[in-house]
């Protein structure tokens, strides 16, 4: 590829302007494409919006297991025989303590996320005092991801004080009935459009390496830009999890992750591309490379499997002389979680979280 294609890219993204599906193909299989060039170009787009931010998400497994739904992915689904820790809605006073900890441990934005189709009214009001209580005791930005809601409960979410709703496509309506027979894709459309209607913000992403095409992962993005509200992208790479229906090794490459993290950022060019799970198993001594195309990424591992450590996340961040949204100093984050010495997970084994580790930190973290 010559230098005018890169530029190309940069300006199509300045513009805010569609890509052909012919040029989204060559950026995610073309042989002659320059991997450094591409990255790049990415990066360039995003320190235009971003700089060289990171925000730090942390996940919540409010509850955990136990949903009817077959989405075939999901370690989560009653159908799967992955071995989770399954457990009810944690207590209103557990999930204020890791908000606590989670802004300790310099999250920008903390994630509850809920196992189950929908929650009801009776879950959706107890949460309204919950979000509450977070925005009053914490700068942290707050996020919910919930199953399906209706126009109503997502107003009521919203006046609670909620940032964002999380409500993932995962991949594209062509690919959704592969992976799933308990609801469509038009039923996550439908709670993406909930969200829209009450102005709130939306987090909704893709999980790439189901054996989805190509088709399917640049369908996917096209879908998201028709939502002006989606704010925030999620790419998922994702994780063989032994027990669920879709356990097969993938054949994702490094090089194909860093391509589709680039593509997102193109067709998305304002938008909060967050490197989420997988990015340890599949991008392994290239994560740092994600950054220059993403802007944000998950600590604390993912919502049934263990990630790198707080420390090895936080140390990249700073090697690569990226900066984190925090009222938290990123050298006395590291410096805590030097005392703390929390063990690194391996990058390339998948590790369930135990389940003390979705109900509390290291015993030293009070400490942060």
């Amino acid at each position: 590829m010559s230098d005018r294609f890169y530029q190309m890219l940069i300006q199509k993204s300045f513009q805010n302007a569609t890509l052909s599906k012919q040029v989204c193909r060559q950026i995610l299989r073309s042989s002659r494409l320059d991997l450094l060039k591409l990255i790049q170009a990415a990066f360039v787009v995003r320190q235009r919006y971003w700089k060289k931010d990171v925000t730090i998400h942390i996940i919540n497994n409010v509850q955990n297991g136990s949903c009817s739904e077959d989405c075939q992915y999901c370690a989560q689904s009653r159908f799967s025989k992955a071995p989770i820790a399954i457990y009810p809605m944690k207590s209103d006073q557990e999930i204020l303590e890791e908000a606590r900890l989670a802004y300790r441990s310099g999250a920008f934005r903390y994630c509850m996320v809920f196992s189950g189709r929908e929650q009801g009214d009776q879950r959706i009001h107890r949460l309204v005092g919950i979000i509450r209580k977070i925005k009053r005791r914490f700068h942290l930005e707050v996020c919910v991801s919930c199953g399906f809601i209706t126009p109503a409960q997502a107003l009521i979410l919203k006046k609670a004080g909620l940032n964002r709703l999380n409500h993932n496509i995962n991949t594209s309506e062509r690919f959704y009935k592969q992976i799933c027979s308990t609801h469509d894709f038009q039923a996550r459309l439908e709670t993406l459009h909930a969200a829209q209607s009450a102005q709130l913000e939306i987090c909704s992403g893709v999980i790439v390496g189901m054996g989805e095409t190509v088709e399917d992962v640049i369908d996917a993005a096209f879908v998201l830009r028709q939502h002006k509200k989606v704010k925030s992208i999620p790419v998922n790479f994702f994780l063989p999890i032994k027990g669920t229906s879709v356990s097969r090794k993938t054949q994702l490459t490094p090089e194909y992750c860093l391509r589709v993290l680039c593509l997102y950022r193109f067709l998305h060019p304002r938008a909060e591309i967050r490197i989420a799970a997988g990015r340890e198993y599949h991008l392994r001594d290239l994560q740092i490379l994600g950054l220059y195309a993403a802007s944000s990424i998950f600590m604390d591992g993912y919502l049934n499997v263990r990630g790198a450590s707080r420390l090895k996340t936080l140390q990249m961040i700073k090697d690569a002389g990226f900066r984190i949204r925090s009222d938290r100093d990123l050298d006395d984050l590291i410096a805590k979680e030097k005392e703390c010495g929390q063990i690194q997970s391996e990058n390339d084994r998948l590790t369930f979280k135990h389940k003390d580790g979705l109900h509390r930190f290291c015993s030293k973290e009070t400490a942060l």
